[in-house]
């Protein structure tokens, strides 16, 4: 057994295993990469489920989230009473809302108990479909004393790119602040859950997000999959080659070229795959018969 497989200590041979070794380790990462990716999901869907329906609290309880904002305070649910800043609005770019592309609507919310001011997203705009850079429609907020309840959502990061006067390309606070003469927090901003008064015309809400890992797990799994087969690939292949080497020993010499021999070739592989089975004892009537034809029909 040890020189028939003596070739895999061949540099032909061992090369092809190290590329299946840095193959595995490869699908290895990548299938770690898929559960970090299924992790980050979970958490998600942890911290929607915690926060999402929850009662909600004063601002003035949770003030310091909309500056300094923790991974697990996205969604939590806070009542604020006050006025909107309406002529310092701001649209926001490229937004998807149920298969479309709009505009999110954000105005400044003073705080009426802390005299703070936060940015709170009203909802979605559909894009004009006589001309893509307005919206539709763009409702004015309701003007006075205002109650609304938001959801705290932690501002994004700006992506360096150009929008008309009053549009930005992302929810950057940071960037919005740049357009205001007054502080405003800029950790965090409201998603819009209910205000009152309730105006004749609002924006569309944006949906509840989806409990949902995707599939990554199964993600996973498959490079682990690809990782091993990249190894029973290797040694089926030094079976078969195994295998044709004994054949070819039985078959009486060292393989033969492709053209007139390759009949010659056939016969002795056929006869060499007969005496490879006697000797595993699954010879068979067939194999007798077949024996007994070719003899036949062999020239003198």
């Amino acid at each position: 057994m040890k020189n028939r497989y003596a070739f895999l200590l061949s540099p032909t041979w061992l090369g092809w295993l190290a590329i299946c070794a840095v193959f595995a380790v490869s699908c290895y990462f990548l299938g770690q990469w898929q559960l970090d990716r299924r992790d980050a999901a979970v958490e998600e869907n942890n911290r929607v489920v915690e926060n999402y329906d929850e009662a909600p609290v004063p601002y003035s309880e949770v003030r310091d989230l909309f500056h300094s904002p923790a991974a697990n305070d996205e969604w939590t649910v806070t009542r604020m009473r006050g006025e909107y800043q309406d002529e310092d609005f701001m649209l926001v770019r490229n937004r998807g809302h149920g298969g479309q592309v709009g505009y999110e609507q954000l105005v400044p919310f003073r705080d009426s108990s802390t005299g703070e001011t936060v940015i709170v997203s009203r909802g979605w705009l559909p894009t004009a479909s006589e001309d893509g850079s307005l919206p539709q429609y763009n409702p004015e907020p309701p003007q006075g004393q205002v109650e609304v309840t938001v959801r705290l959502k932690p501002g994004e990061e700006d992506i360096s790119r150009g929008a008309p006067e009053g549009q930005l390309a992302s929810i950057s606070l940071d960037e919005y602040q740049q357009h205001l003469d007054y502080p405003m927090a800029t950790g965090a901003y409201g998603l819009m859950a209910q205000e009152s008064p309730q105006p004749a015309q609002q924006p569309q809400q944006l949906a509840r997000p989806q409990l949902d890992e995707g599939p990554h797990l199964s993600y996973s799994m498959q490079w682990g999959a690809f990782g091993l087969m990249s190894f029973v690939g290797w040694g089926y292949a030094a079976r078969i080659h195994a295998r044709n080497r004994d054949m070819e020993e039985l078959a009486g010499g060292a393989p033969m070229e492709a053209g007139t021999a390759q009949v010659v070739r056939q016969e002795r592989m056929r006869e060499a795959k007969r005496q490879r089975r006697k000797q595993n004892g699954q010879y068979s009537d067939e194999d007798v018969e077949d024996a007994w034809v070719e003899d036949r029909l062999r020239p003198e």
